[in-house]
């Protein structure tokens, strides 16, 4: 796995929707600092939908592998319009990347 990879996919696939640096501001995302090892839905401060309150899981690589694989899919009625990452090299790199600019 390579963060340094998943920064540039960030950069391409993410970054228009979301930030990661500590007080940074949501964008039609929510913030995404700190939110590994939080509840979905969990984040202060955003409007997330029902869906992703009620999912009730944690966040972390598993998790998120299977998220980033199809949002819409493991999330039915979340507003997150990506459609997700096909490659598990690409999610690999992506929760590489987030795990340590979020912390």
């Amino acid at each position: 796995m390579s963060a340094k990879a998943g920064a540039k996919i960030f950069k391409q696939r993410c970054d228009q929707c979301h930030t990661v640096e500590a007080g940074a501001k949501h964008k039609t995302g929510p913030n995404l600092n700190g939110f590994i090892g939080r509840k979905t839905g969990g984040g202060v401060g955003y409007d997330y939908t029902a869906a992703n309150k009620k999912k009730g899981i944690t966040w972390g690589p598993d998790t998120l592998d299977e998220y980033l694989t199809n949002p819409k899919k493991y999330i039915p009625g979340t507003k997150m319009v990506f459609a997700g990452l096909k490659k598990k090299k690409d999610r690999d790199n992506l929760i590489a990347y987030l795990t340590k600019a979020t912390k």
